[in-house]
């Protein structure tokens, strides 16, 4: 492999680096299901792609949006000191470039083959996450993550609305599990890399008010998670598979979240951390699965 190959290919893993590939996958995810969801049958391939396209770019628009608002305080994290802005593989113009590029197609792509309304939502996210929550909230509040993570939380909202055109209770619904799963999910990470952040001047709910306080907090939110994970068989929108999945999946959580509240560890906390992924990502599998089986029942 030439010189001008490797540069090439160690200049795209930086950018899509930027892009937090990992993070907006399960974001992405979250927004296809709730497009799934809010049919009665398959959607319009073309509607489906052309949203999961759009809303997939703006994601990638804002997290690199954050990567460049964030160089510095990046730099002084061990996390963080490794992505591409704090090592200067890509300057800041690079990185606004590259996210004003990304937003733009992105948001021109729901303008012509989804609908508006999913466009002004998906816009309003971007500007949620990457101005209110990282340059606002987050140096600012120790619930920075609970307001913020209202953003975070839109995608099957984004997804609902590329569908239907509207946003109803169903989609609220979706809305607010993510909501609650935020916090405890972001209060793990931060209990594990309490130092970084304290280093880094963020004042996060470890390190302003301990690591007691923040894991009474994650067995609060996982609990009231547990409540609303049952909202879409209330709803109507899945049936007994979804409910026994959800059931599971709520008792892991539970307990391991009880378990770090009774004797905490940093290997815990980062246990917990990468549970609660797998948490979010099977129980959304579960409502499309759940959708699919009773599709295949005859009535």
């Amino acid at each position: 492999m030439n010189t001008d190959v490797i540069v090439r290919t160690t200049r795209l893993r930086a950018f899509l680096s930027l892009c937090k590939l990992r993070v907006n996958s399960l974001i992405v995810f979250t927004a296809m299901i709730g497009m799934l969801l809010a049919q009665t049958g398959l959607p319009p391939p073309l509607r489906f792609l052309a949203a999961t396209i759009g809303i997939g770019l703006v994601a990638f628009a804002a997290a690199a949006i954050n990567c460049l608002i964030e160089r510095t305080v990046d730099a002084r994290m061990a996390r963080t000191r490794g992505r591409p802005l704090p090592r200067g593989e890509i300057v800041p113009a690079e990185a606004l470039s590259l996210s004003m590029a990304m937003g733009g197609i992105g948001l021109y792509v729901l303008h012509a083959w989804v609908n508006d309304l999913t466009l002004w939502l998906t816009l309003a996210t971007f500007v949620g996450y990457a101005v209110i929550y990282t340059v606002v909230l987050k140096p600012a509040t120790p619930m920075n993550i609970v307001i913020g993570g209202a953003a975070g939380a839109m995608p099957p909202v984004l997804g609902w609305a590329a569908m239907t055109g509207q946003v109803t209770q169903e989609s609220i619904a979706l809305f607010l599990i993510i909501f609650l799963w935020t916090p405890p999910h972001f209060w793990a990470l931060c209990m594990a890399r309490r130092d970084d952040y304290a280093k880094a001047g963020f004042p996060m709910l470890p390190v302003t008010h301990g690591i007691r306080h923040t894991c009474m907090q994650s067995l609060i939110y996982v609990a009231l998670l547990s409540v609303a994970s049952f909202l879409p068989v209330f709803l109507g929108m899945t049936g007994t598979a979804y409910a026994i999945a959800a059931a599971t999946l709520d008792l892991i959580f539970l307990l391991r979240a009880f378990q770090l509240w009774r004797s905490y560890s940093d290997a815990a906390s980062w246990r917990l951390f990468c549970y609660s992924i797998t948490y979010l990502g099977a129980l959304f599998a579960a409502m499309f699965l759940d959708r699919l089986v009773a599709s295949w029942l005859p009535m």
